[in-house]
């Protein structure tokens, strides 16, 4: 897991006013779970893809209660309608009940993002991250708000964390090699 200790520690180059660090509370067997499917992801062909990012993302939004779950699909729910504050406040609910529940964070860092509110969602990023080092769309997100920060460096190296996670993400390989031409610069 030393690949997102590497973001999180980036993160935390960014200055950010606040933000508070939970210790991550995955039960053992979703632990083993999600180990096993990042192993398969690495490997996987190309048709195998979707149907092991779904199993990931299904184990990321098991909170391991019916009650937090509601919240965050009520969440999700709000942010597809684009309902971005009412999205915030289901996720803002969620994480004060689950605070150690990483899929809370990212999804209220989606929100801030899509509010260009990109500070408040660096600090979700971050506590995500802490919880699920593995985390490739909170990743991506961090990637996406350092290149619109004008930061090609650092989201070329967050892009590149996202690859060693996940191989077949095919908008991560194409921004690594826009980045890698744009900082390398084209030869005349």
């Amino acid at each position: 897991m030393k690949t997102a200790n590497r973001a999180v520690a980036l993160i935390y180059a960014i200055p950010i006013a606040f933000g508070l660090q939970f210790a991550a509370t995955l039960t053992i067997a979703q632990t083993e779970t999600l180990d096993g499917l990042f192993q398969q992801l690495k490997t996987a062909e190309p048709e195998e893809v979707p149907a092991i990012e779904r199993q990931i993302f299904q184990a990321w939004s098991k909170s391991g209660s019916a009650a937090m779950d509601l919240l965050l699909e009520r969440g999700r729910s709000e942010l597809r309608e684009g309902n971005f504050d009412a999205a915030i406040m289901h996720f803002s609910a969620l994480i004060d009940h689950a605070p150690d529940f990483a899929e809370g964070w990212n999804a209220r860092a989606t929100a801030w993002f899509a509010k260009d509110r990109y500070g408040l969602s660096i600090v979700d990023i971050r506590q995500t991250l802490l919880l699920e080092p593995r985390h490739f769309r909170a990743l991506t997100g961090l990637a996406l708000i350092l290149e619109r920060l004008e930061r090609p460096e650092d989201a070329l190296q967050v892009y590149q964390q996202v690859e060693e996670i996940h191989p077949h993400r095919p908008e991560v390989k194409l921004a690594i090699e826009r980045l890698s031409a744009e900082l390398e610069g084209v030869p005349l």
